[in-house]
Formats: C-alpha cells, structure tokens, sequence
C-alpha cells in the first residue's frame, strides 16, 4: 500500500482510498491520483450562471406550463442561494418548486414562501424512532415545519417514500393520513424505493443500511395507495 501524503489518499493494486475524515472538498485528490481513477462530479455555479440556463429554457416551460424544481440534498439548508435563484425565477414568471426534507429552520421557509409556488414535502415516517433509526435525526422538527407551513396556507404536496418492511405498515399509514388531514393536505405521490444509492454510497466508503430492501412491487404500491384513498386523501404514484 502507498500513501499520498498530500491528500490522504491510500493506493493499493485495486483500490483507491480516502481517508474522508481529512477531507476539505479541496479537490487536490482527483488532481494528484497518478491512476486517474478519481474524478469531481458536479459543478459549482453562481446565480447570475444559473439564472441564464434557466432563460435557454423558457420556451420550454411556457410548452408544458412547466417550471423549475429545487431539490437536494437540502435545498433549504442553502438558503441565500436558494432564496435568490427563486427570485430569478419569480421575476421571468417561471413556476417554482421547492423538493425538502423538512429538516431545516422554519424561518429558511417563511424567507422563501412569497417565492415557492409549490412545496413537495416527504414525510417517511411518522414513528420517531425508526425516523432516526434511518435517517440520524428526530421527525418533530419536520411535522412541525409541515404543520407551520400548512396553516400559513403554503401550497404543500406530501411525498411518501414507500419502502417495504419499514414505513409500509398498517400503522404507519393510518398516521401518515391522519396527521396530513389534521393540517389539510390531502394531495399524496408515492416514491417507490430504488437502490440507486448502493453504488454512490460504495463510492464513498461507507455503509449503506438498506441493502437487503427491494424496491417495492406494482401490487404492493397500489395497495399502500387504496389505503390512503379510503382513509381520504388523494393519492397518485410517482412523479409529483
């Protein structure tokens, strides 16, 4: 094995390591690996840059009656951008979406709202100990940041991430209905679970929780989806 002192990184005849608690996103690692076997993905970008992209595309968005939307990550926890980059938008007319977790200061939502004509909010679970099980933090923040927003009459779609075995109960829907209707969102998009997250989180060295859950069957969407159609919400799979 050889170490690269400049970066931390460890070659050995087939594998490429990172000591990840070193790094600084200083990018010297991909510059320096003699086997070339490292690369940046992603781009930064500023608003002005951003926001011309976005004009390439207008035609496109007065087509479909479409717009932009702003995922993650956490879109919220870059709150200056995103703040800004929706004003663009805002000010060319183009239709916005903001894609959270709800994990973020309910503050990151009040600065935004003028500016969001839709939020798509994903609600895993309503059990906190399986919330943090999963995810590393409590879901009382995230209900009460939907149950804030929801009364300040913010246009809110509710995304269920269904995957099996975990939030696919019985229990776990009947909440999940009961508290959207208490804050009258009735509008549902289930996201079936995909294992497209293994090979990026293999990229990075570590562990990935959920390798032994397969993505859920048509049959058994539809059935999470009569559910929540009986308990009175109106329910629609993928997309959103």
């Amino acid at each position: 094995m050889k170490i690269c002192p400049r970066t931390a990184i460890a070659y050995t005849a087939d594998k490429v390591r990172i000591n990840r608690r070193l790094c600084n996103l200083c990018r010297k690692c991909a510059q320096n690996c003699p086997a070339e076997a490292l690369t940046i993905i992603g781009r930064e970008i500023c608003v002005a840059d951003l926001t011309k992209e976005m004009e390439r595309d207008m035609p496109f968005y007065a087509e479909s009656k479409g717009g932009i939307t702003v995922s993650g990550g956490e879109p919220l926890l870059q709150i200056d951008f995103l703040d800004a980059i929706l004003k663009e938008c805002k000010e060319r007319g183009i239709h916005t979406a903001v894609d959270t977790c709800g994990y973020a200061p309910y503050k990151a939502f009040e600065r935004i709202s003028d500016k969001t004509d839709l939020f798509l909010y994903d609600i895993k679970t309503m059990n906190d100990k399986i919330h943090e099980k999963y995810t590393g933090v409590s879901n009382r923040l995230i209900l009460e940041n939907l149950k804030r927003s929801a009364e300040s009459g913010r246009n809110i779609l509710a995304r269920f991430p269904v995957i099996p075995g975990i939030n696919d109960d019985e229990d776990n829907i009947a909440r999940t209905a009961e508290f959207l209707l208490s804050c009258d969102v009735r509008g549902v998009s289930l996201l079936p679970y995909h294992r497209a997250g293994i090979e990026k989180y293999k990229s990075l060295n570590r562990a990935y929780k959920l390798k032994k859950i397969q993505s859920p069957s048509s049959e058994e969407l539809n059935l999470v989806k009569d559910k929540l159609e009986t308990l009175g919400l109106k329910v629609r799979i993928g997309g959103g």
